[in-house]
């Protein structure tokens, strides 16, 4: 149930800002965000030590951002299956994912930013859809750009789709009435950067059990807990990138600058 949130404000000296919220299975090994890849030099993110890449991914010297979600639709098959950590790395390099063999996918939604222009693509196993994110506040979730894209579960699990609705309702008005900040690429801390989006991304006080919650943590049984195990908040100006990480979701004492 990871989310994206996006706004675009082509006059604002930072054209864009970019939340990324990565929810996965906790016991799932990975790397703080660092150039990691010797084949995208300068290309900056966390590492998922499974299959290698990541999900979010930030060239700091274009500058331009890449996130992925998960989508909805038809699995690629098991035996031709690629992991969709390369997605972001791709985006981040100026990268176009419909040059790629997409089949071997499962379904994502991918977001490729850039101060003079924001991207998402959603694949659903079957076809590749693209447009451009206009001025405005944007929220995508696994079902899609503000929950109305790609189709839905087949699998009967109707609780996710129901926290991701309960999600959007919560926090879309929120994000569109908080004054957007302006990050400075000087040495100011994460709080005193990011403003009223600070605490909005760090959970709103919200408990991470609540349906609404934008950084949940789910016992699934069996050993199994799944949620939010990081937070990224990326801003973009024409000559410059800013790039804040948490991997303490909710505690706004965790955030360290990246970039």
């Amino acid at each position: 149930m990871c989310t994206a949130i996006i706004s675009v404000d082509p006059s604002s000296p930072v054209p864009v800002l970019l939340a990324g919220v990565r929810d996965e299975f906790v016991n799932r090994a990975w790397e703080p965000p660092a150039p990691h890849w010797p084949d995208r030099p300068g290309v900056v993110g966390g590492r998922d030590l499974r299959a290698g890449g990541t999900w979010l991914a930030v060239d700091p010297a274009a500058p331009r951002a890449g996130v992925v979600l998960n989508g909805r639709g038809r699995p690629a098959p098991e035996d031709r299956r690629a992991s969709r950590g390369e997605l972001p790395l791709l985006a981040a390099s100026g990268g176009d994912p419909g040059a790629l063999p997409l089949d071997v996918f499962d379904p994502f939604h991918l977001v490729a930013a850039e101060p003079g222009r924001v991207r998402l693509w959603s694949w659903d196993g079957g076809a590749l859809a693209a447009h451009d994110l206009g001025p405005g506040v944007h929220l995508i979730v696994n079902s899609g750009l503000e929950g109305g894209g790609g189709p839905g579960r087949t699998d009967g699990d109707v609780r996710e789709d129901a926290y991701m609705a309960a999600r959007l309702a919560h926090f879309r008005p929120r994000m569109l009435t908080a004054p957007r900040p302006e990050p400075g690429f000087g040495g100011e801390p994460s709080a005193e950067a990011w403003g009223a989006w600070l605490p909005l991304v760090d959970g709103d006080g919200l408990a991470r059990a609540d349906h609404r919650a934008l950084l949940p943590l789910l016992d699934l049984g069996e050993g199994r807990v799944w949620g939010t195990t990081s937070v990224s908040l990326v801003a973009l100006a024409e000559d410059a990138a800013r790039y804040d990480f948490s991997a303490v979701p909710g505690d706004p004492a965790a955030w360290t600058r990246v970039l």
